[in-house]
């Protein structure tokens, strides 16, 4: 691999990653606004009302950040994968057009209203606002993915090729835009990044709430955005099982050479185990240092523990992915799924028995908890975009071929500092503007809330 090539695929790595922290929070936190405003409509309990309120400034600086953070994903590539941007335009250009015209002006037109028109318009008009945004920002994550998911299993296309200044240029141009849309592993990836934004404003919402009973502040109102929360982590754990088992069966079909990476299966054979954890020793071909389930991955994948799951044995060395991180990745995923299942359950159980708000240890675990959805996040795209390797687009365009081969490495690395360096700024203020609103509080404290405090420091001390 080339430095340029490498360093490409680090600022596109980089960049990616901080921008996707950034959605997931505001698609769950979305689902959170329509309960809490619902709830408000329902009761009239003013409460509801004012944890609307306090949860959509937080949800106006996510949005304001994801935006920022977007553009210059998209300007790469044109600046740093000019092949790749020449074979996907006509594919990514019906696509990202969507999400912009269908999505973006929908989640962003009225933003506006569920910011600023609390006390300008209707309450039910308000919370029909809350909705559209909500529905804005799920659109756009369909339109995002379809992208995405086409990259990882093609379909609806053919390849045109024509002759420019010598050199044959490929160009895939669509043949079926519901092909393109519909492609096999859409649905799959789909549903389970939006189950995943659940789980991650759900955790959010949980986190600053556990952080507000800890402190004694906003008691009544950190309950029920916890119950909130809870609810949908409960939800969206449970169905995030159903969704990746189904990715996995697909995966299995359409890219046999990740499933065996995430596995770590070098040699097709019957009895396919299921690895548990492990380390991957690519020179020795095995995992050593693990767990493994005889059988269980070729019963997940075919339903019959004797029949063999597809090795990377099947495969040229020089179309095989990096095994180790995908499967290290795959299995952090997998294993913190497994948390949030666990969580949320105790949860539900210590708000059955009545023993929720006295259990500090497990409100200490919301408090940091808040962090598991975004590793989940992270590690599941790592094993997703690197499993796909060395295929940019799967079976059509290496990742070798795809890059800018007029860049210099001094150019690539003057803005790949310069991008961290931004982005480092950018998530910085959002720290400090997301501290400034916990700190800010839900709503003026009360009277009790204060002798509350106060209490609290006192039997502290």
């Amino acid at each position: 691999m080339g430095e340029v090539e490498l360093l490409s695929r680090i600022q596109f790595a980089i960049t990616a990653a901080f921008h996707f922290f950034y959605p997931p929070m505001s698609i769950g936190l979305g689902i959170a606004l329509i309960i809490m405003e619902g709830m408000y409509l329902k009761t009239k309990d003013k409460k509801w009302e004012e944890l609307t309120r306090f949860w959509v400034k937080i949800f106006g600086i996510i949005f304001a950040m994801g935006v920022a953070s977007g553009i210059v994903m998209e300007f790469q590539f044109g600046t740093n994968w000019a092949p790749y941007s020449r074979f996907v335009g006509d594919v990514f250009g019906s696509a990202l057009a969507a999400e912009g015209i269908f999505a973006f002006f929908l989640e962003s037109g009225f933003l506006a209203i569920l910011l600023f028109g609390w006390n300008k318009v209707k309450p039910r008009t308000h919370f029909i606002s809350t909705i559209l945004v909500t529905f804005g920002a799920h659109l756009s994550a369909v339109w995002i993915l379809v992208a995405n998911s086409w990259m990882q299993t093609p379909a609806g296309f053919h390849i045109v090729t024509r002759q420019v200044g010598g050199q044959t240029i490929a160009r895939a141009e669509i043949i079926d835009f519901w092909q393109v849309v519909f492609n096999p592993s859409t649905i799959d990836r789909l549903t389970h990044t939006i189950f995943a934004s659940w789980l991650t404003g759900a955790f959010l919402v949980m986190s600053i709430s556990a952080y507000y009973i800890l402190k004694n502040r906003h008691i009544e109102h950190a309950k029920s955005a916890i119950k909130v929360g809870l609810v949908i982590a409960i939800v969206a754990s449970f169905l995030q099982v159903i969704t990746g088992h189904s990715s996995a069966e697909g995966v299995s079909k359409n890219q046999p050479a990740k499933l065996a990476a995430m596995e770590g299966i070098f040699e097709t054979k019957e009895n396919t185990p299921l690895h548990i954890f492990g380390w991957v020793d690519e020179k020795e071909q095995k995992v050593k240092y693990g767990i493994a389930i005889p059988g269980l991955l070729s019963w997940l994948v075919h339903s019959d523990a004797t029949k063999p799951v597809t090795g990377l044995d099947k495969f040229p060395t020089q179309d095989r992915p990096p095994v180790n991180i995908v499967f290290q990745t795959f299995h952090i995923m997998i294993a913190i799924g497994v948390s949030f299942i666990i969580i949320s359950i105790v949860g539900i159980i210590l708000w059955a028995t009545k023993k929720l708000w006295d259990a500090k240890w497990f409100l200490w675990i919301l408090v940091f908890a808040v962090l598991l959805p975004h590793i989940a996040n992270q590690t599941g795209w790592i094993a997703a975009e690197v499993g796909r390797q060395p295929w940019i687009v799967y079976g059509l365009l290496r990742t070798s071929d795809a890059f800018s081969k007029t860049l210099t490495s001094g150019q690539v690395w003057f803005s790949l500092i310069l991008f961290t360096a931004i982005y480092l700024l950018i998530f910085l203020l959002f720290i400090f503007l997301l501290d400034r609103k916990i700190k800010q509080g839900i709503t003026p404290e009360t009277e009790p809330e204060i002798y509350a405090k106060q209490k609290a420091i006192i039997d502290r001390q």
